[in-house]
């Protein structure tokens, strides 16, 4: 057996059928093969592994270089996507193997994050990765909206194809990135996919001539639905401009369906408003994204609360050792592990992630096997690593 990084053309042999073979209907039409090749130019740059025997390939991983927003701090993260394995190959520890390697090749290349969407969160879970949650669906009907339609807001909506607005849009997620914790972007060359794909309504909020909500949306049929992405708006009076559009379509949809971020409640959005609210954990399809941490050069420089605590990382092939995380200047500083009187925990690495992205407090973690924590450096953990709600948006 031999483990090869395939770029190109490659891919369209190697990859790309057991990508397809674990994540779409089966067996492919011919058509559905021919259309392979177009998605060439959206991963050009993606790093993929793939393990091989007798011109068979048993397994192939790829990793997406990506941004992700960690508590403020930009910084740069591989997305696990791709993964699987030949039919008869499975289970015999291809893919283990190859997300090893991949994953010391990331962080070798400067990437201190990941994240990836798990076939299984357990098997993930043995790599040191956690859950982070997932967006919510939210669906209601266009005439509940009525309210907004007498409602003198200021500013305007936009509306256009994505394959004409795909700068703004592009724009507009390169703020939220700036601004919102756990947000990641693809690449230039994965994103441009959307555009030119051009398959849906570009709806954006305008306050000043500035963008400051947007979403993507298609309708599917007359009296049907109107499917909405992601609604992004960086203030209430954004989301109910986009709203307010939405409110036009009373005659010509019955229902609206939205994502949103894990941290939406849309049920205060308006009084009167039935609204039904969903986010569903489960496998095989639609379990909830998971990161990690891969260097602890991630954690320098984060805004911080409050703490002083060593902590003793153990059983990860990435972190290890004994270190001191230190918030009281307001940004945290990691350094050697000093002798002197400083609460102690001991963490594994998802411990650790679970806290730098705000997931889990400190007392959790010993109940979920994710570390040994005392009070005392709980209460540090706790002012160093505020509770926050990460949301990853990208889909890969």
């Amino acid at each position: 057996m031999t483990i090869r990084r395939v770029t190109a053309d490659d891919r369209l042999t190697t990859s790309f059928p057991l990508a397809a073979y674990a994540f779409e209907a089966s067996p492919l039409a011919a058509a559905r093969v021919e259309q392979f090749r177009d998605y060439l130019p959206y991963n050009e740059g993606n790093t993929t592994l793939t393990v091989e025997e007798n011109g068979t390939t048993l397994a192939a991983v790829s990793a997406i270089p990506m941004r992700q927003n960690l508590r403020g701090v930009v910084l740069p993260m591989a997305g696990v996507a791709g993964v699987a394995t030949h039919p008869l190959a499975r289970r015999q520890g291809h893919v283990r193997t190859l997300l090893q390697q991949l994953l010391d090749e990331m962080r070798d290349e400067g990437h201190p994050l990941s994240a990836l969407y798990p076939f299984r969160p357990s098997f993930y879970a043995r790599f040191g990765y956690l859950g982070l949650p997932k967006p919510r669906t939210v669906t209601f009907t266009p005439a509940d909206l009525g309210p907004l339609l007498r409602a003198e807001l200021p500013g305007e909506v936009g509306w256009e194809r994505i394959g004409a607005g795909y700068p703004a849009w592009r724009a507009f997620t390169e703020r939220c990135l700036r601004d919102r914790h756990g947000f990641s972007l693809f690449p230039d060359y994965r994103a441009v996919g959307l555009r030119d794909r051009d398959e849906y309504w570009l709806l954006t909020a305008r306050v000043a001539g500035e963008v400051t909500g947007a979403v993507t949306y298609r309708i599917d049929e007359h009296g049907g639905t109107l499917h909405g992405n992601e609604l992004l708006a960086t203030d209430p009076l954004a989301r109910m401009l986009l709203l307010q559009f939405f409110a036009r379509h009373v005659d010509q949809v019955e229902r609206v369906s939205l994502q949103v971020p894990p941290d939406e409640l849309p049920e205060l959005w308006l009084t009167d408003l039935d609204v039904h609210v969903e986010a569903r954990a489960g496998r095989p399809g639609s379990s909830a994204p998971m990161a990690r941490l891969l260097s602890l050069d991630a954690l320098h420089g984060l805004p911080a609360g409050p703490g002083r605590v060593r902590v003793e990382l153990t059983g990860d092939r990435w972190l290890a050792g004994t270190h001191l995380l230190d918030g009281t200047s307001g940004t945290l500083e990691v350094a050697d592990a000093d002798s002197g009187p400083v609460p102690t925990a001991t963490l594994t690495a998802a411990g650790l992630s679970a806290l730098a992205y705000g997931v889990l407090d400190p007392s959790e973690l010993p109940l979920r096997g994710l570390g040994e924590v005392p009070v005392d450096a709980a209460a540090e953990l706790r002012g160093i690593f505020p509770r926050a709600v990460p949301y990853l948006f990208a889909d890969f």
